[in-house]
Protein backbone atom coordinates (compact mmCIF):
# COMPACT_ATOMS: atom_id res chain seq x y z
CA UNK A 1 0.00 0.00 0.00
CA UNK A 2 2.61 2.08 0.51
CA UNK A 3 4.26 1.87 -2.64
CA UNK A 4 1.27 2.05 -4.24
CA UNK A 5 0.86 5.98 -2.18
CA UNK A 6 4.32 6.58 -3.21
CA UNK A 7 4.17 5.52 -7.09
CA UNK A 8 0.93 7.87 -6.83
CA UNK A 9 3.02 10.60 -5.07
CA UNK A 10 5.91 10.68 -8.07
CA UNK A 11 3.70 10.31 -10.91
CA UNK A 12 1.29 13.36 -9.47
CA UNK A 13 4.94 15.27 -8.95
CA UNK A 14 6.21 14.45 -12.52
CA UNK A 15 2.62 15.10 -13.94
CA UNK A 16 2.22 18.67 -12.40
CA UNK A 17 6.18 19.89 -13.24
CA UNK A 18 5.63 18.68 -16.49
CA UNK A 19 2.15 20.93 -16.51
CA UNK A 20 3.63 24.06 -14.73
CA UNK A 21 5.75 24.75 -17.36
CA UNK A 22 2.82 25.15 -20.32
CA UNK A 23 1.62 27.78 -18.00
CA UNK A 24 4.54 29.47 -17.47
CA UNK A 25 4.73 33.22 -18.57
CA UNK A 26 7.18 35.89 -19.16
CA UNK A 27 7.52 38.73 -16.95
CA UNK A 28 5.45 40.98 -20.33
CA UNK A 29 2.76 38.73 -20.61
CA UNK A 30 2.63 39.05 -16.66
CA UNK A 31 2.14 42.38 -16.98
CA UNK A 32 -0.54 42.63 -19.50
CA UNK A 33 -2.30 40.83 -18.27
CA UNK A 34 -2.60 42.33 -14.37
CA UNK A 35 -2.99 45.73 -16.47
CA UNK A 36 -6.08 43.92 -17.96
CA UNK A 37 -7.75 43.01 -15.10
CA UNK A 38 -7.07 46.29 -13.31
CA UNK A 39 -9.23 47.84 -16.41
CA UNK A 40 -12.21 45.37 -16.12
CA UNK A 41 -12.19 45.97 -12.26
CA UNK A 42 -12.47 49.92 -12.76
CA UNK A 43 -15.30 49.01 -15.42
CA UNK A 44 -17.26 46.66 -12.93
CA UNK A 45 -16.45 49.52 -9.75
CA UNK A 46 -18.09 51.91 -12.53
CA UNK A 47 -20.77 49.78 -13.42
CA UNK A 48 -21.27 49.41 -9.45
CA UNK A 49 -21.30 52.87 -8.83
CA UNK A 50 -23.73 53.76 -11.51
CA UNK A 51 -26.15 51.32 -10.37
CA UNK A 52 -26.50 52.28 -6.90
CA UNK A 53 -26.51 56.11 -7.78
CA UNK A 54 -29.30 55.62 -9.74
CA UNK A 55 -31.21 53.11 -7.23
CA UNK A 56 -30.52 55.97 -4.85
CA UNK A 57 -31.42 58.63 -6.65
CA UNK A 58 -34.65 56.92 -7.51
CA UNK A 59 -35.27 56.02 -3.90
CA UNK A 60 -34.75 60.00 -2.97
CA UNK A 61 -37.09 61.04 -5.85
CA UNK A 62 -39.88 58.77 -4.32
CA UNK A 63 -39.22 59.84 -0.76
CA UNK A 64 -39.21 63.53 -1.55
CA UNK A 65 -42.62 63.00 -3.69
CA UNK A 66 -44.33 61.04 -0.73
CA UNK A 67 -43.48 63.51 1.46
CA UNK A 68 -44.19 66.54 -0.72
CA UNK A 69 -47.95 65.34 -1.17
CA UNK A 70 -48.40 64.19 2.71
CA UNK A 71 -47.56 67.84 3.62
CA UNK A 72 -49.98 69.01 0.82
CA UNK A 73 -52.42 66.49 2.66
CA UNK A 74 -52.29 67.86 5.81
CA UNK A 75 -52.14 71.29 4.79
CA UNK A 76 -55.52 71.22 2.89
CA UNK A 77 -56.65 68.99 5.89
CA UNK A 78 -55.97 72.02 8.20
CA UNK A 79 -56.96 74.34 5.80
CA UNK A 80 -60.54 73.13 6.26
CA UNK A 81 -60.60 72.54 9.54
CA UNK A 82 -60.14 76.32 10.34
CA UNK A 83 -62.64 76.90 7.32
CA UNK A 84 -65.11 74.33 9.16
CA UNK A 85 -64.30 76.62 12.28
CA UNK A 86 -64.44 79.75 11.22
CA UNK A 87 -67.65 79.48 9.09
CA UNK A 88 -69.76 78.00 12.18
Amino acid sequence: MRTLIAKSRVALLLFWSASSGLYAQTAGQDMKRAGQETKQAAKDTGKAVSKTTKHTAHKVKRGTRKAVNQSAKATEKAGDKVDRKTNH
